[in-house]
């Protein structure tokens, strides 16, 4: 059956008799001529490239939704895809136009990334007041859903490596463009069946070129970087940042800061230099890593070129020794190599 499933979401209640409010019946009757249209274009110079064949296109069930966009598993050109329609609240101007630019700049991001840990792009197509972009199908879900499974500090510490990887090596590429995620965090991390894990979710992306202050911006404060939370300028370091409150989801499996309401967490993280509590057992190799990573100091966070390296390393490290990571010790050779330009300059005055 093709196309139904909001109009069958939209009869249900309906029947149960609760009355929907204006804006819930527009925006009902703008989805459901949404998915029995025969098709749509795409606005923009790269209307041939990103134009979806909505004919090609059979929705499925719906998997996931947030309070403007839908998720549907579905069929284009035979390929199983995810469907993300977005609908544009009409009684809302200025969120209607968020939207639409949330919009544009993911399909515009999107279309140019190919990398094996970045989710693929499909196609695209524009109709207000809805819009729609079509990826690949991530079996597996998220990761925020993998850890809820496993349940807490279930992880095993290998797994955590192969999944850290995956994740910093899809952030290394996404920075090589130019490109700043914003939104890091494990539901925007999706498995595939054979447990790789792809970054997705662009809508508050942008180009390095365009940042500026953080004023407005509308982030997740959990894993936000405080430098965001503070809406000061910010660079590549706040996705380092949020990689380290990842990283330490993988190794607890526990939603940081979950004893407090997100704008709690925003406040201890600016004002009392907070961050979630590691786990006495947690291996030193992973300790040493995340705390570099949420420095509140962005400039002594690493690049994600230095944490895939690392990574790499811990790695091939486990392979030849699988106590590895409960026998790690932090090497002092930076400490030593930042003392080698002052000794040798001291030397060059002394001889």
């Amino acid at each position: 059956m093709k196309n139904l499933h909001w109009l069958k979401e939209f009869s249900n209640n309906v029947r149960t008799g609760r009355r929907l409010s204006l804006g819930e019946y527009k925006r009902a009757v703008s989805w459901s001529k949404y998915l029995v249209s025969s098709g749509a274009a795409i606005k923009g110079n790269e209307e041939d490239d990103w134009n979806a064949d909505l004919s090609q296109l059979f929705i499925g069930s719906k998997f996931d939704s947030g309070r403007h966009s839908r998720i549907y598993r579905g069929l284009y050109k035979n390929i199983d895809v995810a469907i993300k329609l977005v609908s544009q609240p009409e009684e809302d101007e200025e969120l209607a136009a968020l939207l639409e630019r949330q919009f544009t700049s993911e399909v515009a991001l999107l279309f140019r990334l190919r990398h094996p840990n970045i989710i693929t792009f499909v196609g695209a197509c524009k109709k207000p007041p809805v819009f729609c972009i079509i990826t690949e199908y991530m079996a597996g879900g998220s990761l925020r859903k993998y850890l809820q499974q496993q349940g807490p500090h279930s992880v095993p510490p290998k797994v955590v490596l192969e999944l850290a990887l995956d994740i910093a090596r899809g952030m290394q590429y996404l920075h090589s463009q130019g490109i700043l995620h914003r939104d890091l965090k494990s539901e925007n991390l999706l498995l595939d069946e054979d447990m790789c894990v792809k970054v997705a979710d662009f809508g508050i992306s942008c180009l390095e070129s365009q940042t500026g202050s953080a004023k407005g911006f509308t982030g997740t404060y959990r894993w936000m970087a405080p430098e965001m939370i503070r809406e000061k300028r910010h660079t590549k370091k706040v996705d380092v940042y949020s990689f380290a409150i990842v990283l330490w989801e993988l190794i607890t499996g526990l939603t940081p800061f979950d004893n407090m309401t997100p704008e709690q967490a925003a406040y201890a993280v600016t004002h009392k230099n907070a961050r979630p509590p590691l786990p006495s057992d947690c291996p030193l190799a992973f300790s040493h890593l995340i705390k570099k990573c949420w420095s509140s100091n962005p400039n002594k966070r690493p690049h994600f070129v230095e944490i895939v390296s690392n990574l790499e390393r811990y790695t091939d490290s486990l392979e030849q020794d699988p106590e590895f990571l409960s026998t790690y010790k932090p090497s002092p050779s930076n400490v030593l190599v930042k003392c080698l330009p002052n000794c040798n300059a001291g030397n060059k005055f002394t001889s």
